[in-house]
């Protein structure tokens, strides 16, 4: 493959794996912000779910920043948005144990399908960002980003994402930035 195609490659996976990564970010934000969980709840050694989410909004936030200021890169492009499903994941995890608490049995039901919806986006990221050809690989992309939509659906549908997400990766990332954390 010539350089000049191998850099359009390299930049089209890029906005696959950078919408993927907004949309994950975004679905963690909103997980978090239906949980409570404010970001200056981040702890450097973080010791509960609500300190490790809040680091991980963090740590995800600069991720995506550290992505749009790099070079296209389909490896590490790709694990950037394995690492911000992860994050998602998790603040799924919180928002669920945090709706639970409520004894609400339909919310609790409906967030348990959002958790595993945003585990199976978290299962599918890791793969998309795994084996020889790291980020590269069509099918693995494609399966990431319909498991990204399936858990947009299902965090909208347990009521921790009440914002319209413009980031699919269909449409391509937002074009505001991630926010910064504290």
């Amino acid at each position: 493959m010539s350089g000049r195609g191998e850099a359009g490659t390299e930049t089209a996976l890029r906005k696959i794996h950078a919408a993927r990564a907004q949309s994950a970010y975004d679905r963690a934000v909103a997980a978090c912000g239906h949980a409570g969980v404010d970001r200056s709840a981040a702890e450097l050694v973080p010791k509960t779910p609500t300190g490790r989410a809040a680091q991980a909004l963090g740590l995800t936030a600069r991720s995506l920043g550290a992505l749009a200021a790099s070079a296209p890169d389909p490896a590490a492009d790709a694990r950037c948005a394995r690492n911000a499903a992860a994050t998602a994941a998790l603040a799924a995890q919180v928002a669920h144990s945090a709706d639970s608490v409520g004894g609400d049995e339909t919310g609790s039901e409906t967030g348990l399908r959002a958790l595993r919806a945003a585990l199976a986006a978290s299962q599918a990221a890791a793969a998309a960002a795994g084996g020889t050809a790291a980020g590269r690989d069509t099918s693995l992309n494609s399966a990431a980003g319909d498991a990204e939509e399936l858990a947009v659906a299902a965090a909208r549908a347990a009521g921790w994402y009440a914002v319209s997400c413009s980031t699919t990766r269909r449409t391509g990332p937002s074009a505001s930035a991630p926010v910064s954390p504290p």
